[in-house]
């Protein structure tokens, strides 16, 4: 489901107006997330890590209404789910992109995931089937600890579609982390909203 907001009468309206005469209205803010429990819950139970971080990222995208946001032909609408675009990596080292239909059952959102993988190992696309806008594009980069990462624009409109990024999980004394990349545009996303992003996606790893 996709709502239009009321742009003349939205509370964001003279910041969506500022922001959109932006060349470059992209922010981004990288920090650490503590996936302790999520790995301990992984081994123990004999679990993807990253199908666990994943779905407690994207409950958290689901949770927060600017990240449903999206510009399309000049108006924003508001999605009713936000699924996940995620890079997938290929035995030959190229990759593919997903479409992972989330779901707030983990079981459910783990089999989307399989079949995605499915999908892409048996194919040379770039592009999955279903490629909307209701979703965010993440890649897992778990070869390096970054500290800092700069996503791509394409250049040609305004982006609207969050992005992230997950690095290589560090352990030190018992404590697993590991850095998480997010770029979003200003118009639609402040400060406040992206840090609550980090907040929610925080509380939902720890619930493992």
């Amino acid at each position: 489901m996709i709502k239009k907001i009321d742009i003349a009468t939205w509370e964001r309206k003279e910041i969506f107006e500022f922001f959109t005469g932006f060349s470059d209205p992209y922010f981004g803010l990288t920090a650490p997330v503590d996936v302790t429990k999520a790995m301990k819950h992984a081994k123990a139970k004999g679990k993807s890590i990253f199908a666990l971080y994943l779905h407690a990222c994207m409950k958290a995208i689901n949770s927060i209404e600017n990240f449903k946001y999206r510009v399309i032909d000049g108006e924003v609408h508001v999605f009713e789910t936000i699924n996940a675009s995620t890079t997938i990596l290929r035995e030959n080292k190229t990759f593919g992109f997903s479409f992972i239909h989330f779901d707030s059952e983990i079981n459910v959102f783990k089999k989307n995931i399989d079949a995605e993988k499915e999908r892409i190992q048996n194919s040379t696309n770039l592009f999955p089937p279903v490629n909307s806008l209701d979703c965010v594009y993440c890649s897992a980069i778990p070869w390096v600890n970054f500290t800092g990462h700069k996503e791509p624009v394409l250049g040609k409109e305004m982006e609207t579609v969050p992005k992230l990024a997950y690095s290589k999980i560090t352990e030190e004394n018992g404590k697993y982390s590991m850095t998480v990349s997010l770029d979003v545009n200003h118009a639609l996303i402040d400060g406040y909203h992206a840090s609550l992003f980090f907040t929610r996606f925080q509380e939902f790893l720890d619930e493992f």
